[in-house]
């Protein structure tokens, strides 16, 4: 497991019965997590800090329950990195933190290249990956099917101090945008995608992961450039072997390099404990 240690801005402080207690800057959220599955607190005393605490309904989604003042936004920083938080429906906050290891495996393949890089964010949401990748002198085109995200996106990037880079934003099924680069000829150098478990596109376009991956990943191998550098899957679908995510790859990508694949985790402060967070598989130069 590969685990995001290297955070200042954001930690988990504790977690027990199905919740874990995290500080992002100067607030503290209780969000679920259904690896949680047990119940002695280890530091009691931290959950009385709680700003706000996420509830799911038994009829589906949730709700946020304010027990302190807090901001209705705020922003925290990921080494040169700047990323606008917010509670928002489904207990997100429009960031996941884990993902800052695949940040820096990115922005160090771009920087130790030495020319220029395109890459391709697919479901790329608020943008974490993209403002990595711009960080690290990529240019990158970034497509999501909420217009929504992808406003958000525009926002970590100006945060961050890079809105002068090279980014493309498109509000888009990611299907439909990759079959049209196809045809247009254009290619990337880096491919990215953190595809759902099941989802919706911009025309009601349906997305089932189990169904839908093996295509996408097929396809996308079409808009690989000559020479890539490399091709990201993430993954939160339950049910899942990362193991799955690199198979799918190396009978894709006919390419010379290596291939891996595993768990992707957040460290509990103050203790040995290890959130998993989801899986990751590679191909790289």
């Amino acid at each position: 497991m590969i685990v995001a240690n290297d955070w200042k801005d954001y930690e988990i402080l504790d977690m027990a019965n199905g919740e874990k207690l995290e500080r992002w800057k100067d607030v503290i959220l209780a969000r679920p997590d259904p690896q949680i599955i047990w119940k002695e607190k280890t530091f009691p005393n931290k959950w009385k800090q709680v700003n706000a605490r996420y509830h799911r309904s038994s009829t589906g989604g949730g709700s946020w329950q304010y027990e302190k003042k807090m901001p209705e936004s705020w922003k925290i920083q990921y080494k040169n990195l700047t990323f606008q938080i917010k509670p928002m429906g489904f207990k997100h906050t429009g960031l996941f933190p884990e993902q800052a290891v695949n940040w820096d495996w990115m922005m160090d393949k771009i920087q130790k290249e030495k020319r220029p890089i395109r890459v391709l964010n697919l479901f790329a949401y608020t943008g974490g990956a993209t403002v990595a990748c711009l960080s690290a002198g990529a240019s990158v085109c970034h497509v999501d099917s909420s217009k929504g995200m992808v406003s958000w996106a525009k926002e970590n990037v100006a945060a961050s101090g890079l809105a002068d880079r090279s980014v493309r934003y498109i509000v888009d099924d990611v299907v439909k945008f990759v079959n049209r680069e196809i045809r247009r000829g254009n290619q990337y150098d880096a491919i990215i995608m953190d595809p759902p478990s099941y989802g919706r596109g911009a025309n009601g376009e349906v997305w089932k992961f189990e169904e839908n991956i093996d295509d996408l990943v097929k396809l996308c191998s079409n808009v690989l450039s000559d020479d890539p550098l490399f091709f990201l899957i993430n993954s939160y679908t339950t049910g899942i072997s990362s193991t799955v995510l690199e198979d799918l790859l190396r009978l894709s990508i006919h390419k010379k390099g290596t291939f891996s694949s595993g768990e992707i985790g957040l460290p509990m402060t103050g203790s040995k404990l290890i959130l998993p967070c989801g899986i990751y598989g590679r191909w790289e130069k």
